[in-house]
């Protein structure tokens, strides 16, 4: 990969990701901002290198070269500051009221325009050193602007999907466009109301607008519809739009694809997509080369010769192409033949696993193909009689299919199978008078083989259902069924060249479709009748089984520990485990195994008392009873002392 590889400026890339990158109007210097940390890096395209790193605050939004070379930069950053760098580093630093989210300079009048999370477009006069009189627009946010280079019209994109012109000079609106309503078109799908994510002018009378639902619109100044309407078909918002004048072409990028399309015929030119999202594109001035910025510390540099010359940094990149062209390279697998662990196995080529001439990739490995060929001939040396074989076996298949076959019809569903033949064969002669192409057929499709191959898909023609949907279904089955019987006769005698059964004339078909349209009601109510009969006498045979079948006992087990008391008791258990949780806590609590009281912090404090059995029931009250007794005995026995005690004083 290093040795393939063409490395045109060392270093080119951020730590983490890359956010913006420019060129300078000399051409000298490229600029790009990234993570992390919020950084801005020069490199200088004379000496194939960085020049200079500046690490900042806080992240850019977006930076604007304001000299021909790198002296004087202006970053607008996310936390609302606006920085200003000179060739030295550092120069001044502002606040702007609102977060911006793109800016313009104003050449002729030195005035900063920045829009943004507000209807205002702020000034900043970088020759007074002051703000200006804001712009008050209809918006309620703006996401991008820019400035005509030939007569310095003013434009803003806003959330709205609306474009606003302002003249700087009278500070006034000046037109409007309503690109949300443009975007629609009937080829493409919007989800929610598109707003302005990209705009570029393009010489004195055309403009580019993209959507955030990844449409491009071109306009000219003169109207207020566009000239084409370009969707990306991604859905994803446009991030950069650049003009290419060679071949009068636009590039528009989101962030999985970049676009080149002739901007008036809208024709697609040729295509892009990256391995990492895009931020950014820039195109070089007055060459074929192309930078972007990506979600990846490796900044992409493309050079495509079609569309102009290698800038002249890098001039021995025109050589290096001629070269190509004239000397077509082969990929780097051309001359190698992928095999498996089993496909080395049987080639007896097991061993070479972890040498040299063995190469791992994915799930197996590549070989040199000199190698596999020869290999292949010492462990199948007949394999070139199989081939001739196998070829002959072709041809003849080829001859055979020339002759009148018998149509084999599957295991399940014969009928069926039988009628799909004969539509088949019907359509393709109506599509030859008519010069139509054939639909494919339901018995090659393999998502409905099953139904030819399982008997759980057989067709029940005694249904109900079937009889009903398909009242003449009777004598169409009858045809059927007397080919079917023809074709099974011919497959059990296994004559190949016999000719398929001739069918009836077409007069008499033709009568019979018209009476079976005639008969088609009379044919709905027979089997209507049919069914009913059919339904009677089972109800008939049902009731008969019923009256001959004998009601027998039913035996039921009791756990151990229980009584049996009634049927009842399982019916109020039932009724009681269908009742809410509400009921039953108040039925508890009538019957005393509940209770409830409020404590003294404010919540709820509830007592159960668990239901015993009937076992347990009747030894409590054994235990009871047994109790009065011990205690009425010993009255008994004290009453009898206090009685002896009394007679022996008294006598």
């Amino acid at each position: 990969d290093i040795r393939r590889r063409i490395e045109l400026i060392q270093d080119f890339e951020m730590p983490t990701v890359s956010t913006k990158i420019k060129v300078s109007r000399d051409g000298q210097y490229i600029m790009a901002v990234g993570t992390y940390k919020p950084r801005v890096r020069c490199f200088d395209t004379y000496q194939l290198s960085q020049k200079f790193e500046r690490c900042l605050d806080s992240e850019v939004v977006t930076f604007e070269i304001l000299s021909d070379d790198y002296s004087k930069i202006v970053f607008l950053q996310c936390g609302r500051f606006v920085e200003f760098h000179s060739q030295h580093g550092h120069y001044y630093k502002t606040r702007i009221p609102k977060f911006g989210r793109d800016f313009s300079y104003h050449y002729p009048s030195c005035d900063l325009y920045f829009v943004g999370a507000s209807s205002e477009v702020y000034r900043l006069n970088l020759e007074q050193g002051r703000f200006l009189n804001s712009l008050q627009t209809e918006a309620s946010e703006s996401n991008v602007c820019d400035i005509n280079p030939v007569h310095f019209l003013f434009a803003m994109g806003t959330a709205e999907g609306k474009v606003e012109c302002w003249d700087p000079r009278t500070r006034n609106r000046v037109g409007l466009l309503d690109c949300a309503l443009s975007s629609v078109t009937a080829d493409t799908e919007i989800e929610g109301l598109p707003s302005i994510s990209a705009l570029k002018f393009d010489g004195a009378l055309n403009m580019a607008v993209g959507t955030s639902t990844g449409q491009v619109l071109l306009y000219d100044l003169r109207s207020s519809n566009p000239l084409i309407v370009k969707d990306h078909h991604y859905g994803l918002p446009i991030k950069s739009i650049q003009f290419q004048h060679q071949l009068d072409l636009i590039i528009s990028a989101d962030s999985r694809i970049i676009k080149m399309w002739n901007k008036d015929t809208g024709k697609i030119f040729t295509s892009m997509e990256p391995e990492h999202d895009i931020n950014d594109v820039c195109l070089y001035p007055n060459s074929g080369m192309l930078m972007t910025a990506n979600e990846a510390p490796k900044m992409n540099i493309y050079y495509i010769p079609v569309l102009g010359p290698a800038p002249k940094w890098c001039s021995f990149l025109d050589n290096l192409t001629e070269e190509l062209e004239e000397n077509p390279e082969s990929t780097v697998y051309d001359d190698y033949k992928f095999v498996t662990r089993k496909d080395l196995e049987n080639l007896g080529l097991a061993h070479l696993i972890g040498s040299s001439l063995l190469r791992a990739y994915m799930h197996g490995y590549f070989m040199d193909i000199r190698l596999y060929h020869k290999a292949k001939m010492m462990a199948n040396p007949f394999a070139y009689e199989e081939y001739r074989r196998e070829k002959i076996r072709q041809k003849i298949e080829e001859t055979r299919a020339q002759r009148v076959q018998l149509k084999k019809l599957p295991k399940v569903n014969k009928e069926l199978a039988l009628k799909l033949i004969e539509e088949e064969g019907e359509e393709q002669q109506f599509s030859k008078k008519r010069k139509q192409k054939n639909l494919p057929s339901l018995l090659k499709d393999d998502r409905f083989k099953v139904m030819f191959e399982n008997p759980d898909f057989q067709v029940d023609e005694q249904s109900e259902e079937f009889r009903l949907l398909n009242p003449l279904v009777s004598k169409i089955s009858e045809k059927r069924k007397r080919k079917l019987k023809i074709l099974e006769e011919l497959e059990a005698q296994g004559e190949e060249e016999e000719e398929e059964p001739e069918g009836k004339a077409s007069d008499a078909e033709s009568s019979e479709s018209s009476d079976d349209e005639k008969g088609w009601v009379e044919e709905v109510r027979k089997q209507r009748k049919l069914l009913r009969q059919e339904e009677k006498l089972k109800r008939q045979e049902r009731l008969k089984e019923d009256q001959q079948t004998l009601l027998k006992p039913q035996f039921f087990e009791i756990k151990e520990g229980e009584e049996f008391r009634s049927f009842k008791d399982s019916a109020k258990k039932q009724k009681l485990m269908k009742k809410t949780l509400e009921d039953r806590l108040k039925l508890e609590e009538k019957l005393g195994t509940l209770n409830v009281s409020d404590t003294t912090v404010g919540s709820k404090q509830a007592t159960f008392k668990l239901k015993k059995s009937e076992q347990q029931r009747k030894q409590q009250e054994a235990e009871k009873r047994h109790r009065q007794e011990r205690k009425t005995l010993r009255r008994s026995a004290s009453h009898l002392k206090s009685r002896r005690g009394r007679g022996r004083l008294f006598h």
